[in-house]
């Protein structure tokens, strides 16, 4: 089942025709090359010849022989045998040592609008980056949003979708598979591949057996504390030991993979962002639920869907600090800012008061949300309650 995935076509529709180079991140198997596809189908669309587009997906085995720039480039070039405008479509592309140089190239020449796709947030950094200053415009692809689930599973169907949303998260994969046995091994196999080739083979790392231990210390703790004592302590008792040091180097590693996601702390009465103790968010709840339950850790699960719906709608994100209290989610996008907590059910008078006290608590005039699973709308002194399922489809 294939979903036009619109919210990312609209944004690259937007830059078509600009000299500038579209980059597509994110996770592996997250959808990017489907989303090539679609792109293709679009140009094809508005009238531009398949003899005009050159396509190379960098995953299959037919194009091993130009994973070098020089062949890279040889095999473009010799495509290109007449002086129309091309498209070149690059999957993938840093398997290719050197590409920096093609891509540079053909953006610089004028002679072709480039696509590129990578799997490693680092894609666009060091050289790369030196190369294309000014010069690309990147999106980042998450999962499948729960709107983009609805828009194929139907309206009607909003509180059984959302169940398989929290149980087994948007890789547009599992959409194939109807039996949560099946889906549950497919993701567990494409986790696996992440951790294997994204993970241990890039950044060459010795223990694996560790690093999986490591990672699922973090599935356990999304939308919590994390400090590197914490985690210390945990390994230890199962006797194994990790450095300061290794804990970073794993979360990076994971981070740039698209495989979690870090946010920091902002001191909300001393406006500054603080230096320890982030919170961590899968990009995806269904590799949590290959070891745990996310029904059963439904507060923990909830706030990562909150998470990753901010995200994609482009808000930078922070974890709020008042005083000894903690707001879940301040979320930025230019001048404005909102306030956000998330609960399962504001079902007793204790949770409500702590929903809300610490947003009635902070004394700008910025929107204040609470979003729960609650049908009954609970809003007061200025404050917005929204039931999440509806806030997630506005």
């Amino acid at each position: 089942m294939q979903i036009r995935r619109t919210f990312y076509l609209d944004k690259i529709q937007s830059v078509l025709g600009k000299q500038v180079i579209k980059v597509l991140l994110g996770m592996r198997r997250v959808g990017k090359s489907t989303l090539l596809m679609q792109i293709q189908e679009e140009l094809i669309k508005q009238g531009v010849a398949k003899e005009q587009i050159i396509s190379i997906n960098f995953e299959w085995m037919q194009f091993e022989p130009i994973k070098d720039y020089t062949m890279l480039n040889k095999y473009i070039r010799e495509k290109m045998v007449s002086d129309k405008k091309y498209y070149v479509f690059l999957d993938e592309l840093q398997e290719v040592s050197g590409f920096e140089k093609v891509v540079n190239s053909l953006n610089a020449e004028g002679i072709a609008e480039v696509f590129i796709t990578g799997s490693n947030s680092r894609l666009l950094s060091g050289e790369l980056a030196t190369y294309l200053t000014g010069r690309f415009y990147s999106i980042e692809v998450l999962p499948l949003s729960f709107s983009e689930l609805i828009s194929v599973k139907g309206d009607d169907k909003k509180d059984e979708v959302f169940l398989s949303y929290l149980r087994a998260g948007g890789m547009p994969g599992t959409l194939q598979f109807e039996d949560r046995d099946t889906r549950k091994n497919y993701l567990m196999d494409m986790y696996h591949s992440i951790l294997l080739r994204d993970i241990v083979k890039r950044h060459n790392i010795r223990d694996v057996e560790l690093l999986q231990r490591f990672m699922m210390y973090m599935m356990r703790n999304i939308s919590q504390i994390f400090s590197a004592v914490s985690i210390t302590k945990y390994l230890k008792n199962e006797g194994r030991r990790l450095s300061k040091e290794t804990i970073y180097n794993y979360i990076d590693a994971a981070k740039s993979a698209f495989l979690v996601h870090g946010i920091p702390r902002y001191n909300i009465k001393g406006k500054e962002i603080l230096k320890t103790n982030e919170k961590y968010f899968m990009n995806d709840l269904g590799f949590r639920s290959i070891y745990f339950n996310n029904e059963q850790d439904i507060g923990q699960a909830l706030e990562n869907i909150v998470y990753l719906e901010l995200r994609r709608r482009g808000y930078t994100i922070y974890i709020g600090k008042l005083e000894d209290q903690e707001v879940d989610f301040i979320a930025e996008k230019g001048s404005n800012k909102i306030y956000i907590q998330v609960a399962y059910l504001l079902a007793e008078a204790s949770t409500i008061e702590r929903e809300f006290s610490v947003l009635e608590a902070i004394a700008d005039n910025h929107e204040k949300l609470v979003l729960s699973m609650d049908k009954v709308d609970r809003s007061r002194n200025g404050i917005i309650h929204k039931n999440i399922v509806d806030f997630l489809l506005q």
